[in-house]
């Protein structure tokens, strides 16, 4: 079953659909999103295309964040 979200969730994207997708799935987050945001106890901590977001985080709770799903 998540395979076919996935899936629905990329052709979707590639038709270039607005969508706002709220997952911890940070694989998915970095291959369909064009801009991605961090929240953090509610709050926005980051936000920015993926390569910058996945790429070289500008914040401690999102590099442990990232660190600790280790999918990126």
């Amino acid at each position: 079953m998540q395979q076919e979200v996935v899936r629905v969730i990329k052709d979707l994207a590639a038709e270039h659909r607005t969508m706002i997708i709220v997952t911890h799935d940070m694989r998915l987050a970095a291959d369909v999103c064009d801009h991605v945001i961090f929240l953090h106890q509610g709050r926005i901590e980051e936000q920015g295309p993926p390569a910058q977001i996945f790429g070289a985080p500008q914040t401690a709770r999102l590099r442990q964040f990232l660190s600790a799903t280790s999918d990126c």
